[in-house]
């Protein structure tokens, strides 16, 4: 379909009170095509109408497949996937830079957010069949070539240990280390870049808890479902189109702590949250974990420093508390063959800081075994 008949089309529509359905899309298409359609050619137009007007339009087939997380749109004719080989360009294209607009501005509004020159950009969730969506979209003349729309795709994490293992996540003497840190109630951080598998690591490790515990699991987009009878997900809500309404994470860990917990989890730190999660692990609430961006886990207090600082938490009472609270870092990467636990750190204090000291790397335990060790040992003492 051509731009004008696409626009005749959307006018035609926008004059019923009926909604965009596939038979009101036929119609319309019809009724604009003036009888000069053959039957296929409208089925065809129907279709391309779809597209245009409902769901996420031509990138539905790219979201269709399950190995795809990401979907990246930076000019008409340039559409990107991310899956298992990394980044891919795609064979789909848009009629042009309106189109583009048009469908970042449809899905923004669907997510209850505003997308216009006023407001050039927007950052929401949608649900989808199989997860949730994050779109994310910059308009001109921000995005200076063109309108940009970044598609997230998060499916909910249900594989468990023996599953990982099976797909190379980590060997078997990983495996043991990790049912240790779960059954000895050491509390632990899932690091890791940007899809490097935090999420669905630190699924499976909620799923080998004691039945008997009770986990209250706090996220900002509901990702994690372990196969766990006592699982209980608190999910943060933005504001709406008028600004209000927010229930954000650091108080939702406030609400966490009045569920009785046993063990507490933050699906992902990204500001002042950090604060209220140290406060609960220092106050009984073993076993506790988190996931965090970080490059390394030589980089994680580094990190943590300025999350906290968003919080009102200077630095030395970063570290004392960051000393008390968390005892391990699992490190996720991503390598050329997959997701990988890569690198196992027990955070040691020294000097009055906090340091990541490496004990397991890249499947073979370093010099410093030993502070794993003593560690499991007076814990499973104390």
């Amino acid at each position: 379909m051509t731009t004008e008949f696409v626009e005749r089309v959307r006018h035609r529509l926008a004059g019923q009170s009926r909604g965009a359905d596939p038979i009101t899309l036929a119609e319309a298409v019809r009724a604009e095509a003036g009888g000069a359609l053959s039957h296929d050619a409208v089925l065809d137009a129907v279709r391309q109408a779809q597209d245009e007007f409902l769901g996420v339009g031509p990138l539905a087939t790219l979201l269709d497949d399950e190995t795809v997380t990401d979907v990246l749109v930076t000019a008409p004719d340039e559409v990107w996937i991310d899956g298992p080989a990394g980044l891919a360009r795609t064979a789909v294209r848009f009629a042009d830079e309106d189109a583009v607009r048009r469908l970042a501005q449809r899905l923004a509004l669907a997510a209850g957010r505003r997308l216009d020159d006023a407001q050039p950009y927007v950052d929401g969730w949608l649900p989808a069949p199989r997860g949730r969506l994050r779109v994310h979209a910059v308009l001109p003349p921000i995005a200076a070539d063109g309108t940009c729309l970044s598609l997230r795709v998060l499916r909910p994490a249900t594989y468990d240990l023996d599953a990982l293992r099976r797909r190379r996540v980590f060997d078997e003497a990983g495996a043991r280390i990790l049912r240790t840190v779960v059954e000895h109630r050491l509390a632990f951080l899932v690091t890791g870049g940007t899809g490097a598998g935090k999420t669905t690591l630190l699924s499976a490790l909620l799923g080998v808890v004691d039945p008997g515990e009770r986990i209250v699991c706090v996220e900002d987009a509901g990702e994690l479902r372990p196969t766990h009878p006592q699982f209980v997900s608190l999910v943060a809500r933005p504001a709406n189109v008028e600004g209000a309404g927010a229930v954000d994470l650091p108080e939702l860990v406030r609400q966490a702590l009045r569920m009785r917990p046993d063990r507490l989890v933050v699906g992902e730190v990204r500001g002042g949250e950090v604060c209220s999660l140290l406060n609960a692990l220092n106050t009984g609430h073993e076993g506790g974990a988190c996931t965090l961006h970080a490059n390394s886990p030589a980089e994680v207090p580094a990190r943590l420093e300025a999350l906290a600082a968003l919080g009102g938490l200077g630095r030395e009472a970063l570290h004392s508390q960051l000393a008390a609270a968390v005892r391990v870092v699992l490190h996720m990467r991503r390598t050329s063959v997959g997701r990988a636990l890569t690198e196992v750190a027990v955070l040691q204090r020294y000097h009055g800081e906090v340091r990541a000291v490496a004990v397991w790397r890249e499947g073979q335990w370093t010099a410093r075994r030993a502070l794993f060790t003593d560690l499991v040992r007076d814990e499973a003492c104390a």
